[in-house]
């Protein structure tokens, strides 16, 4: 069972426990019945409904293990805690895709991790010895990323910790002429940075610029998106078109204790053999 249990969904919400803590709030991909009763939804212990946390607000952070990783969770904007369960799977496959490029290269790969929020797909790679660069244009966002890779034991690992708009730091890089062996991004579908970003408008630009970065043979790449139409066959069709790797898909997604599924997302990705 673990830290994070995924306890029900439906009627538009979704029942969580992070550790301890429960959590009720809004997941609009829960169009089903819920099946656990009323009463089971009530002992949340935070709530997140009207843009804003009716229940539990003010808690104090609290650490939970994923993936063999310690990371904090807080209320947090948006309804959000800091970690998505759903991403864990990812790290897994992450962690032996780095391992497997380093030794294929026999030097540590050079890591790029794009959207990369709290941490958990950077701190995959890193705890795998890979040199990880961390961009993410929230400054909270960083510093929390950074306080979960101390939790983690991982404050010594070649990390750059930096506040950045992914487009313009993509782009500079590519003016400076660095390459990167591997790529792990998880772009939102609207955001801000240096301008606003579009996911539909503004993915297939910037996966051109990591064309370049990357090479001919990406060492592995893996991308999720949140972002309704944009499936794993859709993802992992950008991928191949711009980025020449043979991209797999699959989905993004959890089961409740209770049976139901909740469907999150979509992932593809590609590792060079």
């Amino acid at each position: 069972m673990g830290d994070l249990e995924l306890l029900d969904c439906g009627n538009g919400r979704r029942l969580e426990r992070f550790g301890d803590v429960l959590v009720d709030r809004p997941a609009l991909a829960a169009t089903m019945p819920a099946a656990l009763p009323p009463a089971a939804w009530r002992r949340a212990a935070l709530r997140w409904a009207d843009g804003r946390w009716t229940r539990g607000g003010d808690r104090e952070s609290w650490s939970v293990c994923l993936a063999d990783l310690q990371l904090e969770c807080r209320p947090a904007a948006g309804g959000q805690v800091g970690v998505f369960a759903e991403h864990a799977a990812t790290w897994g496959w992450l962690d032996g895709a780095a391992r497997s490029l380093q030794a294929r290269l026999a030097r540590t790969p050079e890591v790029l991790s794009l959207f990369a929020y709290t941490g958990g797909a950077t701190l995959a790679c890193a705890r795998a010895g890979a040199r990880v660069a961390h961009v993410d244009a929230s400054r909270p966002a960083v510093a929390w990323a950074r306080r979960n890779a101390e939790a983690s034991g991982l404050a010594d690992r070649p990390v750059r910790w930096l506040v950045d708009d992914a487009r313009a730091f993509v782009r500079r890089e590519r003016r400076r002429g660095r390459t990167y062996d591997g790529v792990v991004l998880d772009p939102p579908t609207y955001g801000h940075g240096d301008a606003a970003w579009r996911i539909e408008a503004d993915l297939p630009p910037l996966l051109d610029d990591l064309a370049v970065l990357l090479g001919p043979r990406p060492g592995f790449v893996l991308l999720t998106a949140h972002t309704p139409g944009f499936d794993g066959e859709r993802l992992a069709a950008l991928l191949r078109e711009q980025l020449g790797v043979a991209a797999t898909a699959g989905e993004l997604r959890l089961t409740a204790t209770s049976g139901n599924v909740l469907r999150l997302g979509a992932w593809a990705r590609a590792a060079a053999g």
